[in-house]
C-alpha cells in the first residue's frame, strides 16, 4: 500500500483528531512496532473520495448527540475518515457484542484449513470429548452439525432471562447453561438467533485447537494481524470466554477483521483464513438469506450492491463494500429498539451508510483535493472530539471504552 503526497496534511488531519496533539502516538508500549501495524492514514479527495458527504455526516451526528464513539471508512486498505467522540482516540477498545461471533468463524474457517474442524462435524461428539459430564444434556442434539450453529439453524430453543441470564456475564459453567437448551426443530430448517449457537461453536473451537479460544485466536489470528490493545472478556469459572460477545477490539483492529474478509481471508499476501471459507461465510445459508456463517448479507445497503459483515448489539458494526473495495467500521451506544432485522441503532447506521459514505466512496463527479476541503474535514473532525454523545440506551458495565 502506498502513501500518497499529502501525509503532512494526513497527519494533521488523523493524528491530531484521533490523539488530541500534534504528535503520532505509538499504539502500545512497543511504540513504533505496534504504530507500524495500523493502517495508513490519507486525505479522501487523494483516493478519490469526497470529503464533503462525511463533514456532513459527522455534523448530523455532532448536532443529535448520537453516541457513535468511532467511525471510521477505509477504501483500498487506507484509512478515509476516522472519526471520534467525547476525547477519545485510536487506542480505545470496544465491547464488540455480536460481532465476536464473525471473529468465532474466522477461527472454525483456520481450523478446517488445518483438518481439525469441518462444518459437517457433529458437534456432540466435540463437546462430549471434553466434557462427559454433560452427556445427559446432549442426548437430544445427535443431529446437529456444526454448520447449523453457525447459521443459526440448529433448531435449538432457549428463553433468554433480561438482565440476569446464566448464560451471560455471571455464568460459572456457560456450556453447562448452552447444552441445558431444548431441541425443539430438526436442526437446518429455521433461522432462530439465539446465544447458545456461538457458546457451543466456541467449545467445538477449543477442542478442535485444544487450547482456550481466545488464546487460539491470539496467535491466529489477532497476532498476525498486527492487533494492540484486545481483550477478551466474560471468562467464565471453567476457563472459557464466549463464541458469541465479550470481544473488546480497537476500531482499527476491527478494520484489519474487514480487509481480511474484503481480501478473501488475506492479510498483507499472507493467506490467515481460506479464500473458500470467507466464500462460505459470505454465502447465504438455507435457513436465511441474509445470513450466512455468523455473517450478516445484503444487510445494510439498500441499493442492491454486495455487501456483508458483522453487527453488534447496540450498534458495533463492521461493513464490507466489495464494489467500492471499501470497510467501514463503527462502535456506538445507539437505542436498541426493534428486532433483530430493524432495530433502531441498525436503521441508523443504514442512513449512515446510504446516506452519506457509499455517495463519499462513489461520488458523481471526481473530487479534487484542496486546502478549503481538507481544513473543513480536520476542523469537523476536531469539534467531534470535544462532543459527548447521549447513549441511547442504558450503558452496561462493560459499555465503557477501555484505554
Amino acid at each position: 500500500m502506498k502513501f500518497h503526497h499529502a501525509i503532512s496534511t494526513l497527519l494533521a488531519l488523523t493524528v491530531c483528531a484521533a490523539s488530541g496533539t500534534g504528535q503520532a502516538q505509538s499504539s502500545d508500549a512497543n511504540g513504533p512496532l505496534a504504530a507500524a501495524a495500523d493502517l495508513p492514514s490519507v486525505v479522501p479527495e487523494t483516493v478519490g473520495v469526497d470529503s464533503v458527504p462525511l463533514v456532513r455526516l459527522s455534523e448530523w451526528l455532532r448536532n443529535d448527540r448520537l453516541d457513535v464513539r468511532s467511525l471510521l471508512v477505509i477504501k483500498d486498505g487506507e484509512i478515509v475518515f476516522e472519526r471520534y467522540s467525547d476525547g477519545l482516540s485510536r487506542d480505545n477498545n470496544y465491547e464488540l457484542y455480536s460481532v465476536t461471533k464473525t471473529i468465532t468463524s474466522l477461527l472454525v474457517g483456520i481450523l478446517n484449513q488445518r483438518g481439525k474442524l469441518s462444518p459437517d462435524n457433529k458437534v456432540v461428539p466435540l463437546i462430549a470429548a471434553a466434557r462427559p459430564d454433560l452427556a445427559n444434556e446432549l442426548v437430544d442434539k445427535q443431529d446437529i452439525e456444526l454448520r447449523h450453529l453457525l447459521s443459526m439453524s440448529s433448531g435449538l430453543h432457549y428463553q433468554t432471562r433480561e438482565g440476569t441470564d446464566p448464560l451471560y456475564y455471571a455464568a460459572p459453567d456457560r456450556l453447562r447453561v448452552a447444552v441445558s437448551s431444548r431441541a425443539a426443530l430438526p436442526p437446518g430448517q429455521t433461522f432462530d438467533y439465539i446465544d447458545v449457537n456461538p457458546v457451543l461453536v466456541g467449545a467445538a473451537v477449543s477442542v478442535a485447537a485444544r487450547e482456550r479460544e481466545d488464546k487460539f485466536a491470539e496467535e491466529n489470528l489477532f497476532k498476525p494481524l498486527g492487533m494492540t490493545h484486545y481483550r477478551w472478556d466474560g471468562v467464565d469459572k471453567t476457563g472459557a470466554v464466549s463464541g458469541g460477545w465479550g470481544l473488546r477490539m480497537r476500531p482499527v483492529d476491527m478494520a484489519k477483521i474487514g480487509m481480511l474478509m474484503l481480501d478473501g481471508g488475506q492479510w498483507r499476501g499472507k493467506q490467515i483464513v481460506p479464500q473458500a471459507w470467507i466464500r462460505q461465510m459470505t454465502t447465504s445459508s438455507p435457513a436465511a438469506a441474509d445470513y450466512g456463517y455468523y455473517c450478516w448479507i445484503h444487510h445494510v445497503v439498500e441499493k442492491g450492491q454486495p455487501e456483508f459483515g458483522a453487527m453488534g448489539f447496540k450498534g458495533q458494526f463492521i461493513t464490507v463494500l466489495p464494489a467500492q473495495h471499501a470497510v467501514v467500521v463503527m462502535t456506538s451506544l445507539l437505542p436498541t429498539d426493534g428486532g433483530l432485522r430493524d432495530a433502531t441503532y441498525l436503521n441508523l447506521y443504514r442512513r449512515m451508510v446510504n446516506d452519506f459514505i457509499l455517495p463519499a466512496l462513489a461520488p458523481a463527479q471526481k473530487p479534487v483535493e484542496s486546502a478549503a476541503r481538507t481544513d473543513a474535514l480536520r476542523a469537523e473532525l476536531a469539534r467531534s472530539k470535544q462532543v459527548r454523545g447521549v447513549p441511547g440506551t442504558a450503558p452496561a458495565f462493560n459499555d465503557a471504552p477501555e484505554s
